[in-house]
């Protein structure tokens, strides 16, 4: 499955070759592909919204003014959920409008809307696709990074022979497959950290944080699909594993300790993600704790440094530490990169209430000892993907 839970957007236009569509979604789906449709009116001449709502297991969206999906401005969620967007076919009408910006249907208000990659599969009349106008508006296409799925050439519906065949859905899905990520990760063994921890006071009662573990387990996700050997140890979440990733369940920061000491001795990279508690009760009371006082007062012992042991390690894997904080972010993640010896440190500010903890969106600053750089924010499944390929760039860079 070598998709391996990406959301792909299929867009299609108006062209005959729309009929080999639900195919083509058979194909993605097969490979482990989340696969929504959004049809053009012109689309549904050739092919059925139900045909692909069956094959792909999703409604199929062809209305950007639908009152439904407007009530959750259903045309924004849906760029935002999409990995990649893939048009099968395109026509020339809708290369056009996508070249000079047009957004007058949902489609290309999507293209416009989104962050994920667009990938174009052109269909049309041979001589269509020699005219300059259309050659023209590939090229500026290509200047703004959007993926061109050279067409076929052959005998054309019209009759014609030449250039414009939509390429068939096993070359659009190998292309896609192809251009998942380079796996430059391939053979790399990474242990991730997620989620919160629980340090318990009594048999009813524990201390822990908002970590959510979306964050953790988004860079499990983009790991696995950059070849890596994953293994995710993990606090209580309520998240689902991602495919191909090795989870280990802990609650307390002794036991994600214990866990990620036995899990890092063949490790490449280590990224602690997790929101391990700094300190736990120094005795865990065997009974309930009762209301008999006005005051109560625990003592508190330090919890072993995940991250500083790691990077102490005779053999350290190339070590990523995250800092959550709430005021002066840049200085105390600098300070932290510094006083735990990491490669590499990622740091937000989890005050603000539409990013961190909780959220489904982050913003990143990264550090490293001779640079940085900014992530803007993003989905945290976007956000994931372009920070393993930072990890990835500096743990390469710096192999001798």
């Amino acid at each position: 499955m070598r998709l391996n839970q990406q959301n792909i957007l299929l867009g299609v236009t108006g062209g005959i070759a729309a009929y080999k569509t639900p195919d083509l979604v058979r194909k993605l789906t097969a490979e482990g592909a989340n696969v929504r449709v959004v049809l053009t009116d012109s689309a549904k001449e050739f092919v059925s919204p139900l045909s692909l709502q069956a094959v792909s297991g999703n409604p199929v969206s062809d209305d950007l003014l639908d009152p439904a999906a407007e009530a959750a401005m259903g045309h924004i969620e849906l760029a935002k959920w999409a990995d990649k967007l893939l048009i099968a076919p395109a026509t020339a009408n809708f290369i056009a409008k996508l070249t000079h910006g047009l957004a007058d249907d949902l489609l290309s208000t999507l293209c416009l809307a989104t962050e994920a990659k667009i990938y174009l599969a052109p269909a049309m009349n041979q001589q269509m696709w020699k005219a300059a106008a259309t050659q023209a508006n590939m090229r500026i296409l290509e200047k703004r990074e959007i993926s061109i799925l050279e067409p076929a050439s052959g005998e054309q519906a019209c009759g014609d022979i030449g250039p414009g065949r939509m390429p068939e859905p096993l070359e659009l899905t190998e292309a896609l497959v192809d251009d998942n990520s380079s796996l430059e990760l391939k053979n790399k063994h990474i242990v991730i950290t997620a989620g919160p921890t629980r340090e318990s006071i009594d048999p009813v009662r524990y201390i822990t944080n908002h970590s959510s573990g979306k964050m953790g387990f988004a860079l499990a996700k983009a790991a696995a699909n950059m070849g890596a050997q994953v293994t995710l140890v993990s606090g209580p979440v309520n998240l689902n594993t991602p495919d191909a990733v090795k989870r280990i369940d802990v609650e307390s920061a002794q036991q994600m300790h214990d866990a990620v000491m036995n899990a890092v001795g063949d490790c490449d990279i280590f990224i602690g993600c997790a929101a391990v508690a700094d300190y736990r009760p120094v005795q865990m009371v065997t009974q309930k704790i009762k209301k008999n006082n006005e005051e109560l007062t625990l003592t508190f012992t330090k919890n072993p440094d995940i991250l500083a042991d790691v990077a102490r390690r005779q053999q350290a894997p190339f070590t990523v530490g995250f800092a959550a904080e709430t005021q002066d972010v840049s200085r105390y993640a600098k300070e932290k990169l510094a006083r735990k010896n990491l490669d590499m440190i990622a740091a937000n500010d989890v005050s603000r209430s539409d990013i961190g903890f909780n959220s489904d969106q982050n913003a990143l600053t990264l550090f490293w000892s001779d640079g940085e750089k900014s992530l803007d924010v993003a989905d945290k499944g976007k956000l994931a993907v372009q920070l393993m390929h930072e990890i990835s760039a500096r743990f390469i860079a710096g192999k001798p």
